[in-house]
């Protein structure tokens, strides 16, 4: 599989991250001074182009102020204020409010339960502008004392400051993707390159990225090189050699610190004949790695970067000679991966398996069933993984119903060019009245246009169905926001909890578990509630969920959202082995985030899901059979 070349992911430039970033500060400001209206606003402009496709400098240079009010959720004002920073780098509405509130905003909203509103007070209370000053207040216990905050508070902040530090130095899996896509096709595209894949934890699509490889095969990589350290947007060379180069790439510029973001891409030429072999040791893991040696070990055998090697006058890792395989060491097998697993006597193994959690016994499990023809349909040994084109619809869309970018016409036309057979609207419910969640009488008239849209598609002769769904809310006692006389009504219901995470284990698994006991419920999204590199899943006894899921026949979300990605890989696999079946779903707020469906996908298969345990492999008519 080759990530860079089969996924949609597309990046937008980094002129997009910073006026996004920008306009998500402005909201906050806004909300600051309890500004009606206007921060949502500006939250909708961000989440537009933070979200587009194409360079917004391209657009602007394409047609002017008239195109940039063409986005969604850009009117003139907010077009006007696009167009000053494209020219100037600055926005002079947004100057102003740093001139009164001298704070870094989205450092501070990082930390779980600071919104804006207590991040002003901190800063008019205690000049708090800075993680680092918030940090030394709280330890200090000055913040206990302020009026609507007290001791509990200002230890939940110590933990939060914590979890964001700890999170520092990593990037998400769906952030930094669209990057590292660029460059990969810059390089891929250069005549000297006659190979070339990313490696590392992008290629194991890890929820996180710490730095982005590329491995490549070239026969004269010196001007390889020499593109790599002057690509556009390199702000620090950090090493260039024949073969081998690192670099530092800008990732927008901080209009807050006055610094260049950026993340460490290395690019690495080996010989064609080692490629396999480097391919296998670059990808990782570590642990994955190091088990690998010793089966190699075991059976007399060497491997290394450089190749699989008779263990013969074998010199130490690092050592010398032919091929780096030792002294009168003979190169078995080093130019395809999968014959280095299959010389270890291994299946070959997805890169997204490749943790050491059994993935290596399984791989060899599954060689020995096949080599006694004892192989089953579902043998006992490594999992056929879902793929990454087995989605045929997205049940978790948000439309403008609420506060989503996008008509439910929009999203489904968006859903048919992506080759889906059917689309999920599943829209906030009231109790979520930040979103503008949808009351009873709201979901009747939303459920009218759902009808006369699908009367189209069938008049047109598609077989494309939008469904109707809702995403309701779990409140503190499990129960429901919507009467039951009104989800019944709906093809399914999502629920998922949207406040009071901080509840005692016991409380919190009583409260989900008496959602999924409802019989109108269908789905529990985002089931642990994390939020990557700011909040920590909520306390619950997974296992009881599981138990309770599989009694009710309750399916759960894996929540494909870059900053979500719930469930996680470890209780995906509980979940598949407890045989409580899981939907894949984007959460989508506006049209270009259906794309984020590859990480779900990513996901689903670090935790060993088959296509089977997730329902929207199925076209719409077997999908239904799970929410009768």
């Amino acid at each position: 599989m080759n990530l860079a070349k089969e996924k949609p992911f597309k990046s937008n430039g980094a002129k997009n991250q910073e006026l996004s970033k920008i306009f998500y500060s402005i909201a906050e400001f806004l909300e600051m001074d309890k500004v009606p209206f206007k921060p949502q606003a500006y939250e909708k402009a961000a989440v537009a182009i933070e979200t587009l496709e194409e360079n917004i400098e391209n657009i602007y240079k394409k047609g002017g102020l008239k195109v940039l009010e063409e986005i969604p959720g850009v009117g003139k004002s907010i077009a006007e204020k696009i167009a000053e920073y494209l020219k100037t780098g600055k926005i002079k509405y947004y100057e102003e409010f740093r001139k009164k509130l001298p704070i870094d905003i989205e450092e501070i909203t990082k930390v779980e339960g600071l919104g804006a509103r207590k991040a002003k007070v901190l800063y008019e209370k205690l000049r708090i502008k800075n993680l680092a000053e918030l940090e030394r207040a709280a330890r200090l216990g000055k913040i206990r004392n302020i009026t609507g905050f007290g001791e509990k508070t200002e230890k939940n902040i110590l933990e939060g400051v914590a979890f964001v530090k700890r999170s520092k130095g990593r990037f998400l899996l769906g952030y930094i993707l669209p990057q590292a896509r660029e460059v990969y096709k810059k390089l891929e595209g250069l005549k000297e390159v006659e190979k070339i894949d990313m490696v590392g934890s992008l290629r194991r699509m890890k929820e996180t990225i710490g730095d982005v490889d590329f491995l490549i095969i070239s026969e004269n990589p010196e001007p390889v090189m020499d593109f790599f350290v002057t690509l556009p947007g390199v702000i620090k060379i950090w090493a260039k050699g024949k073969t081998k180069a690192s670099v530092r790439v800008g990732m927008g510029f901080d209009p807050v610190k006055k610094i260049s973001n950026g993340v460490n891409m290395d690019v690495r030429v080996v010989p064609r004949k080692s490629y396999g072999a480097a391919l296998q040791y670059f990808t990782g893991s570590k642990e994955h790695n190091i088990h690998l040696r010793k089966i190699a070990i075991e059976k007399g055998l060497k491997l290394n970067e450089y190749g699989l090697f008779s263990s013969k006058g074998a010199a130490p890792a690092g050592g010398q000679g032919p091929a780096s395989g030792g002294r009168g060491a003979k190169m078995i097998s080093g130019e395809n991966e999968k014959d280095i697993y299959k010389i270890l006597g291994l299946a070959w193994i997805p890169p997204e398996l490749r943790e050491n959690q059994g993935e290596i016994e399984a791989a060899l499990r599954r060689v020995r069933q096949t080599h006694r023809r004892q192989a089953q349909d579902k043998p006992s040994g490594l999992p056929k993984i879902i793929g990454y084109n087995d989605i045929k619809g997205d049940l978790h869309c948000h439309s403008n119903w609420t506060r989503a970018q996008n008509s439910i016409g929009e999203i489904a036309e968006a859903a048919i060019k992506m080759g889906y057979g059917y689309i999920g609207i599943s829209d906030h419910t009231k109790f979520l009245r930040i979103e503008a969640g949808l009351d009873e009488k709201q979901l009747l008239k939303q459920r009218e246009e759902i009808r006369n849209l699908n009367t189209k598609y069938q008049i047109l002769n598609t077989k494309f169905r939008i469904l109707h769904g809702c995403e309701a809310n779990i409140l503190a006692d499990g129960s429901i926001d919507i009467k039951d006389e009104a989800l019944a009504k709906l093809d399914y219901v999502i629920a998922g909890a949207h406040s009071q995470f901080k509840m005692p284990r016991g409380q919190m698994t009583a409260r989900i578990i008496r959602a999924i006991e409802n019989p109108n419920v269908d789905i529990i999204s985002h089931p642990t509630g994390r939020l990557l590199q700011k909040r920590n899943e909520y306390q619950i006894d997974f296992d009881k969920i599981l138990r309770a899921a599989k009694l009710n026949g309750t399916i759960l979300e894996i929540d494909a959202f870059p900053d979500r990605l719930d469930l996680n890989d470890i209780n995906i696999r509980k979940a598949k082995k407890a045989g409580v079946k899981m939907v894949i779903n984007t959460d989508a707020h506006n049209i270009n985030h259906l794309r984020y469906m590859e990480l779900g996908i990513a996901q689903a298969r670090r935790g060993w899901a088959e296509k089977n345990d997730v329902i929207n492999t199925r076209p719409v008519e077997k999908l239904m059979e799970f929410f009768k």
